[in-house]
């Protein structure tokens, strides 16, 4: 499947995988909102053997097929001044 994968002018580290023919105005109103204007970073041939930095390429087509789109967020930060209790 060919993706195009947009990054988000309001959010920081938060990109969109939608497929190719996808237009952002069939998307719900909350990503149309987060992705305009759109702001595209690349295309990519997806296929179930590809290794993306945060989701597999068998997971990430079933995240298109159901609902149309992926959306990947920054992981949360982990705070490295907290010691752990003794």
């Amino acid at each position: 499947m060919l993706v195009r994968i947009l990054r988000s002018p309001k959010k920081a580290d938060t990109y969109l995988f939608i497929p190719l023919e996808t237009e952002i105005t069939e998307l719900p109103e909350p990503l149309q909102g987060l992705f305009m204007p759109e702001q595209l970073v690349t295309k990519l041939s997806i296929t179930p053997e590809k290794q993306l930095a945060r989701i597999s390429g068998v997971k990430l087509l079933e995240h298109l097929q159901t609902e149309g789109y992926y959306l990947q967020v920054p992981p949360p930060v982990v705070s490295m001044l907290k010691q752990p209790e003794m």
